[in-house]
């Protein structure tokens, strides 16, 4: 029987939580084990639960990897795994790819753009081409990504990589830079969408009846790096939106019709990480998950 499936590998933003060297509270708290620790992003989505895609690759995925037994090899070199797609080309969702090296077949998708990033970095080079298919996706082309389980990638506001900013930076762009991805199982429809700068319109009649919406966690608060003296960009110079105030997601939610809403990519900074701060209590009222590694959910 077909069902749409997703396992959270890594539900925090790049660094991931406690970040290497970062002495915020969160930080602290998860190096003492008094909240859990989080890796980087990433989503590993099913139809049949036997075959796999995994959205975006972390630098943490083989940890994220020995973590699910979904996902461990059922031979010698035989693996569930039967894609990797990339929704940008940030370092916390392509620097996994260097993981996967060891001659696995799989299919690399993503769109045009973003193939041709890591194209041009001779480093990907290491995932050898003649075992790794890479498929290019058109915007609104769908395409079977594991056996049953269909995606269709779409822009969404956002930026080019950091690695990529040369003067001024857009940070609401609409190309093949930053997707989001609709999936379908059937007739469920699920959402994954790490990175988000606005949700406008077209976006929100895009959703409207999913069944679930993995989506844009990063901060609590548009100015949250630079408050807790961590950084100097707010959360729309990053290209995210946060959850909290009247032009964040929770508000841009309200009234939406979709089933489950889960926060994912979310900093290491950002509250709601601590399950008893009052920051997560109120997101939770409007509705939402707030993600962690390992959370199961189907549609």
């Amino acid at each position: 029987m077909q069902q749409f499936r997703a396992r959270i590998l890594g539900a925090a933003a790049g660094g991931g939580l406690p970040q290497w060297n970062c002495g915020c509270e969160n930080c602290r708290m998860a190096r003492a084990g008094d909240i859990p620790a989080q890796t980087q992003s990433s989503l590993a989505v099913s139809a049949n639960g036997t075959d796999w895609a995994i959205l975006n690759a972390s630098p943490d995925i083989r940890v994220q990897l020995a973590a699910s037994p979904e996902l461990h090899p059922t031979g010698l070199r035989e693996m569930p795994l039967r894609s990797v797609l990339v929704t940008n080309g940030d370092i916390d969702h392509v620097a996994g790819l260097l993981t996967l090296r060891e001659m696995q077949p799989f299919t690399l998708f993503a769109t045009p753009g973003i193939h041709k990033v890591i194209a041009g970095n001779p480093v990907f080079a290491a995932l050898n081409a003649t075992v790794v298919t890479r498929a290019a996706l058109a915007l609104e082309t769908p395409a079977e990504i594991a056996p049953g389980l269909t995606a269709t990638l779409f822009a969404v506001p956002g930026k080019v990589p950091l690695y990529m900013e040369d003067g001024e930076v857009e940070t609401a762009l609409m190309g093949e830079q930053t997707v989001g991805v609709e999936l379908t199982v059937g007739a469920a429809r699920a959402f994954y969408i790490p990175g988000c700068a606005r949700l406008d319109e077209t976006l929100r009649a895009r959703l409207t009846g999913a069944a679930l919406v993995f989506f844009d966690g990063t901060l609590w608060r548009d100015d949250e790096m630079i408050a807790a003296g961590l950084g100097q960009k707010t959360g729309r110079r990053m290209g995210h939106m946060s959850m909290s105030g009247p032009s964040g997601s929770i508000s841009a939610f309200d009234g939406l019709d979709v089933g489950r809403k889960v926060f994912v990519h979310m900093n290491n900074t950002n509250p709601v990480l601590r399950p008893d701060a009052p920051e997560r209590a109120e997101a939770e009222a409007a509705g939402w998950i707030i993600g962690q590694d390992g959370l199961e959910l189907t549609a």
